[in-house]
C-alpha cells in the first residue's frame, strides 16, 4: 500500500476569490508515483446528478491552488464540471523535501497523479477528463496531454514553456551555447554555496518594491502577486520565490518535443498584450505541425489581454470561461 504523508492542510477558506454558493468545496489528497502527497480543492457542483466529467488544474508557475487555479476550479464547478485544484510538489500544502523546487518530469507526474484520483473517484466519469495549466502549468499540461491518454481535452492559459524560457531567456534573448554555459556554471556553483551553508538560498519572487524603472511584465506579476489580489502567504510568487537551483533540469528538457502527437483535444488561450504571448502562438504552431490529430486544436488570443489578465480576469473579466465551458463540454460529452 502507498505510504501518505500527514499534510496540515487549512480548514478556513483561505482564497483570494470569494467562495461560491454553487458547489459543495472540500480539501483532498492523493499521491504521484514519487511518493509524494499532495493536496488539493475539491469542488463539486451542488446540482451535480450521476457521473460527473472532471477538471485538474493548476498553475501558475509559483502560485498555489488558493489563487487562480481555484478560481479556475471552481468557475468550472458552477458549470456543471466536478473540478480540483492542486499545490505541486515540494509546494503549497502539498509534501515533498527540499522544498520550493521544481522538475519537468515530477510536475507533469503530479497532473497524472490527479488524472488517476479523479479516475477513481466515484462522483467521476473516468472517460470524460481535462487538465487545466496556467502560465507555467500550460507548458506541464501539454507535456501530461502527450503522455496520457486518459486526458480527453486540454486546456494551456497564458502559458509558458518553462524549459525554454530557463534554456534561452525571455524573449529567447539568452539563446546560445556560451550563454547557457555561464547559467549552467553559476548554478553549480550555487550547489556547492547551497550544501556550505546547509540551506537553498531563494530567488524569483516577485520584486519588491517594484522599482520604477521596471519592465512591464515585472510591474504585470506585481500587480497581481504583490497586491490584495492576488497575494498568498504560502504562494512561492508573493514572497521570497524558488530555490536558485529549482529549475536547474529544465535547461535541457524540451517538455513539448512531441506535442504534435497529441491526440486530444487541445485549446490554447494567450493574451494579446501578455509578454509570454510568444510561447502560445509557438506552442501552437510546434503542436499541429506535421500532426496528423490537428483538427482539435485551437489558438485563442485574447484582444488587449495582458498575462495575469487570464490569472483572475483582470478589470475586464477577460478569461473566457464561456469559451472554456463549450469547449470541454464538446471533448468531455
Amino acid at each position: 500500500m502507498m505510504k501518505t504523508e500527514e499534510l496540515n492542510l487549512v480548514t478556513e477558506w483561505d482564497k483570494t476569490f470569494p467562495k461560491s454558493e454553487k458547489v459543495d468545496h472540500s480539501k483532498v489528497t492523493f499521491v504521484n508515483r514519487y511518493g509524494i502527497t499532495l493536496a488539493a480543492d475539491m469542488y463539486v457542483p451542488k446540482n451535480g446528478t450521476g457521473k460527473l466529467p472532471a477538471i485538474a488544474v493548476s498553475g501558475p508557475f509559483g502560485a498555489v491552488k488558493e489563487q487562480c487555479s481555484g478560481l479556475y476550479a471552481q468557475t468550472m464547478a458552477e458549470r456543471g464540471f466536478l473540478t480540483i485544484a492542486f499545490d505541486p510538489s515540494f509546494t503549497g500544502e502539498s509534501g515533498g523535501v527540499p522544498r520550493y523546487m521544481a522538475s519537468p518530469d515530477i510536475n507533469t507526474e503530479d497532473f497524472m497523479a490527479a488524472v488517476d484520483f479523479l479516475s477513481l473517484n466515484d462522483k467521476v466519469d473516468p472517460d470524460r477528463i481535462g487538465i487545466i495549466g496556467i502560465c507555467g502549468w500550460g507548458g506541464m499540461a501539454l507535456n501530461t496531454a502527450a503522455l496520457d491518454t486518459r486526458i480527453k481535452a486540454t486546456v494551456a492559459s497564458t502559458m509558458y514553456d518553462m524549459t525554454r524560457v530557463n534554456a534561452n531567456g525571455y524573449f529567447d534573448s539568452e539563446d546560445s551555447e556560451e550563454a547557457r554555459f555561464e547559467k549552467k556554471k553559476a548554478m553549480c556553483a550555487q550547489r556547492l554555496e547551497d550544501l556550505k551553508n546547509g540551506e537553498y538560498k531563494l530567488g524569483g519572487g516577485v520584486v519588491d518594491p517594484l522599482p520604477e524603472d521596471a519592465p512591464f511584465f515585472v510591474k504585470d506579476y506585481y500587480d497581481y502577486y504583490k497586491t490584495d489580489r492576488g497575494y498568498h502567504p504560502r504562494s512561492l510568487n508573493s514572497n521570497g520565490g524558488w530555490n536558485v537551483i529549482g529549475c536547474e533540469s529544465f535547461m535541457n528538457q524540451p517538455i513539448l518535443k512531441y506535442s504534435n502527437e497529441i491526440r486530444n483535444a487541445v485549446l490554447i488561450i494567450h493574451g494579446e498584450k501578455a509578454h509570454s504571448c510568444y510561447f502560445g502562438k509557438d506552442a501552437y504552431t510546434n503542436m499541429v505541425k506535421d500532426s496528423k490529430y490537428a483538427d482539435n486544436k485551437e489558438l485563442m488570443i485574447i484582444p488587449e489581454a495582458t498575462h495575469t489578465d487570464l490569472y483572475d480576469g483582470g478589470a475586464k473579466d477577460y478569461i473566457p470561461f464561456d469559451k472554456l465551458e463549450s469547449f470541454f463540454h464538446e471533448y468531455l460529452k
